[in-house]
């Protein structure tokens, strides 16, 4: 594996990647979409914090690549919906640096408690700039946690710890999960109307950003502050110069901005009550290694077991789920395969999984199915964009899981349609991969090999000229499996030992008796 090492990843991370034998490369940040374009070139795995953006642009540069992992928790300089669409895996670290970002929001509070930067500034200029400076205490204030997720609680619980009062809003957070929470929940009104101090921790989406607009930021009480030390754009910064020169708010601490790095004419620059720093939140020896080990443990579970973890556009799949899973990956990919030629153009396709299923988590296995499918008619399909590529193509899947495994173990069932046709599959990990049953026939082939799918009449001698034709050509026949049908027409499935060239498969279907045949 090729990896690219963008915006000073730290070398814990990297080390593993050597150690599996990953060539590694670094870089400093890449801002230039065609730049990256072009380092991106064979490139599969790309790793990068905030500096570097990962655009649309970029990505048409990235011929190989499989992950894109974020050494951080936010993605928002990641294009995900693109990357998806190009079958690439987009993955962040979000628990390392949990503690490291409830510690920035919470030193720009007591920043701005105790005026430390102008006390700083006026000692460092020769003066005792002691009038003027008196702060507030923070024991016993009323602090509005608006997101409730990792670094929110870290938040709180520190909060608690020095005597604050806590409560919270959470866009995102269920009512029932809200309803077990030891926080306080309000909604987002509320909140502001209670709070005297507001800190941010939620990520920046087209509901989130300009959450804190001028008409919420004026239903905070006169004297308030605000933090934002999550994503730039959850705070319209205008409206926020606004309400400081009016004097609404007494004062706000940034470490995320709408534009970043911030422009050096920026008016936050200059207000004197703005705290402000250079998206530190994340900016600790031990968050900066611990997303760095974090992100390379993930990566390297996702490629060698296929373990997801921290993954923004696939479902978790856990190490012990992934071991579960593994058997039927080969089986997957094989059927997949084996559905595009049975109905090269399917518009439904539906799987059960039954038998012993209960520890089965389905949904990968159906994607790495349907990017097998549509691999050959759709370029690059991986399992990260199968679903988004069936739906653009038309193809309705849907799945199952439980019933009758009929005798086995574990099977699976799948039904194909298309073209006015339906065929079935059935297939079982029984003695290694093996379809057993083609369109209710009782057969016993194994998919993954070079294979004739046969519909005969059945009548004595037509088998006979097959492997006649076969032997002729110098094709071995490995196993012959045949099935009636019970309407004087029987299926077989022929395994053999290479590839059986487009003339030959030709002339096979010319066979007195040989009613289709299909070379898988």
């Amino acid at each position: 594996m090729r990896v690219l090492a963008c915006d000073g990843i730290h070398e814990e991370g990297l080390a593993a990647f050597r150690a599996a034998g990953w060539t590694v490369e670094s870089s400093e940040p890449i801002k230039d979409s065609a730049a990256l374009a072009a380092a991106l070139k064979g490139v599969e795995i790309l790793l990068v914090r905030s500096a570097t953006k990962v655009d649309a642009e970029a990505l048409k540069g990235a011929d190989k690549l499989k992950v894109i992992g974020r050494a951080g928790a936010g993605v928002d300089t990641i294009d995900v919906e693109a990357a998806t669409a190009r079958g690439i895996a987009v993955m962040n670290a979000p628990d390392g640096n949990t503690l490291a970002a409830a510690e920035q929001a919470l030193a720009l509070l007591f920043a701005i408690a105790r005026h430390i930067p102008s006390a700083d500034a006026g000692m460092k200029a020769g003066e005792w700039p002691k009038g003027g400076l008196t702060g507030f205490e923070l024991e016993g204030k009323k602090l509005g946690i608006i997101g409730l997720g990792r670094i929110g609680a870290t938040v709180a619980r520190k909060a608690r710890g020095l005597g604050m009062e806590v409560a919270a809003f959470d866009p995102f957070l269920p009512p029932a999960a809200a309803a077990r929470m030891t926080v306080p929940m309000l909604d987002l009104d509320g909140l502001l109307a209670w709070a005297d101090i507001v800190t941010l921790h939620i990520p920046r989406t087209k509901e989130t950003t300009n959450l804190l607009d001028e008409a919420a930021l004026r239903k905070l009480r006169k004297g308030s502050i605000v933090l934002n030390a999550a994503r730039g754009g959850l705070i319209d910064e205008k409206a926020l110069l606004k309400l400081l020169d009016e004097g609404h708010l007494a004062g706000a601490g940034l470490d995320t901005f709408v534009t970043e790095p911030l422009p050096a004419d920026s008016a936050l620059r200059k207000h004197p009550r703005l705290v402000l720093t250079p998206h530190l939140g994340a900016s600790t020896k031990e968050a900066q290694r611990a997303v760095s080990a974090i992100l390379a443990r993930q990566i390297l579970d996702f490629t060698q077991t296929g373990a997801i973890a921290g993954c923004v556009n696939l479902p978790p799949l856990s190490p012990e789920a992934a071991q579960e899973m593994g058997p039927w990956m080969p089986l997957m990919a094989a059927l997949g395969r084996l559905c595009a030629r049975l109905i090269p153009a399917a518009d439904k396709l539906h799987l059960t999984y039954a038998g012993r299923v209960e520890k089965l988590d389905p949904r990968p296995l159906t994607r790495l199915l349907v990017a097998a499918h549509l691999g050959p008619a759709s370029g690059r399909v991986t399992p990260v964009n199968a679903l988004q590529e069936a739906a653009t193509r038309g193809l309705e899947v849907s799945e199952t899981l439980g019933g009758d495994g009929d005798g086995f173990d574990r099977l699976l069932r799948v039904r194909v349609e298309g073209n006015g046709q339906t065929r079935e599959i059935e297939a079982t990990l029984h003695r290694g991969p093996r379809v057993v049953r083609l369109d209710g026939v009782e057969l016993d082939f194994d998919p993954r090999a070079h294979l004739l799918l046969m519909r005969n009449e059945d009548r004595p001698g037509v088998i006979g000229l097959v492997g006649s034709h076969l032997g002729a050509g110098g094709i071995n026949i490995v196993n012959f499996a045949l099935g009636a049908k019970g309407d004087g027409q029987a299926l077989g499935a022929i395994t053999v030992d290479r590839e059986v060239p487009g003339k030959q498969a030709a002339a096979l279907r010319g066979i007195p008796g040989i009613l289709a045949l299909e070379v898988v």
